[in-house]
C-alpha cells in the first residue's frame, strides 16, 4: 500500500489549482489530432468534484448552442495543462446536478463577494 502511495505522489502535479464546486473555470486541454497538438479551452461551471489523490476528477458543465455539455477532467492528467478560475460561486451543495434541469437565468450560480 505504501508503494502505491509513493508512486501516485510522484505522478501528481506539484501545484494544483484551488477551486471548488460552483466556480466558473477555464480548463486548458491538450488535444492530439494525428501528429499535431493544440490547446483547447473549455469554460464552464464546476458541478462536481470526486475522488482523492491521483484519481481526483472534476466535472465542468456549459451550454453550447443551447445544448448542455459536460466534461469530466482528471485533475492530475498531463493533458490538462491549466485551470484558471474566472469567478467564485456561492453554493451550499457539494454536487450541483440540479443545474441540469434548469434553463436560462435559473441555471446561474450566484457570485461570491470575497474569497
Amino acid at each position: 500500500m505504501d508503494a502505491l502511495k509513493t508512486i501516485s505522489s510522484e505522478c501528481m502535479k506539484s501545484e494544483t489549482p484551488k477551486f471548488s464546486v460552483g466556480d466558473t473555470v477555464k480548463v486548458s486541454v491538450n488535444i492530439r489530432e494525428g501528429e499535431r497538438e493544440r490547446i483547447q479551452m473549455f469554460e464552464g461551471t464546476v458541478i462536481a468534484k470526486k475522488g482523492s489523490g491521483i484519481a481526483e476528477t472534476f466535472t465542468v458543465r456549459r451550454i453550447s448552442y443551447g445544448v448542455g455539455v459536460e466534461r469530466v477532467f482528471p485533475l492530475h492528467s498531463p493533458n490538462v495543462k491549466d485551470v484558471q478560475v474566472v469567478r467564485y460561486g456561492k453554493v451550499r451543495r457539494s454536487k450541483l446536478y440540479y443545474l441540469r434541469d434548469r434553463v436560462g437565468k435559473a441555471a446561474k450560480v450566484k457570485e461570491q463577494i470575497s474569497k
